[in-house]
């Protein structure tokens, strides 16, 4: 019988370097599934998700595809938007999901970059949760230099988020990104070896 893959729930809140902390994951060869691509490879011309969410919110596609400034002017004008659209998307970004741990079937370790991991439950069906972290200071510095973001866009973001001190104390491991991603990345290091050298003692 071959033994599944440890799935290890990869999450953090905005600004914090979870998606270079995912690109140093694949850097030390461990498949990375990242579901914020998986979310955009539904929203594109022909996108499973194009025709329910204009279903669901006229007017917020155009050319096939989803428009995100128009998808996200009706969400935050909708008391259930969010919830509406999770419903759209969460089985489908599952389903592919699914679809990627069987085709990394014989790797030791999988992780899944998952932004929303707590606020979904996406955390009872992993193994083990990394969370990716920063003081806020650097956190909100980080948002804030991303194109269009502006406090009050941060602020609703925020809102959606499970705050990082409960991320951390519900985390398994915490990589901290302050110190530079060189640091970030033995940390990721040390993180592979533990969780490998777990497996090893597990099954001896």
């Amino acid at each position: 019988m071959v033994e599944r893959p440890l799935l290890i729930g990869l999450t953090g809140s905005i600004g914090m370097g979870k998606t270079a902390t995912a690109a140093l994951f694949a850097e030390l060869g461990i498949p990375v599934y990242d579901a914020d691509a998986a979310v955009h490879s539904l929203y594109r011309p022909c996108g499973e998700a194009v025709e329910p969410i204009e279903a669901a919110f006229p007017g917020t596609t155009k050319d096939g595809a989803v428009d995100r400034p128009h998808l996200m002017a009706a969400l935050t004008a909708s008391k259930d938007g969010f919830e509406r659209l999770e419903a759209i998307v969460h089985p489908l970004v599952a389903a592919k999901q699914r679809a990627f741990i069987a085709a990394n079937q014989f790797a030791e370790l999988i992780v899944l970059d998952i932004p929303l991991l707590f606020e979904t439950g996406g955390d009872a069906r992993v193994d083990v949760v990394v969370v990716v972290s920063a003081p806020p200071e650097i956190q909100r510095q980080r948002a804030l230099a991303r194109p269009g973001m502006t406090p009050e866009k941060l602020a609703q973001i925020l809102d959606r988020q499970m705050p990082d001190l409960d991320k951390c104390t519900l985390a398994d491991f915490v990589v901290d990104t302050s110190q530079g991603f060189d640091h970030a990345r033995e940390q990721v290091r040390t993180i592979i070896d533990e969780l490998k050298w777990r497996r090893l003692k597990d099954h001896a």
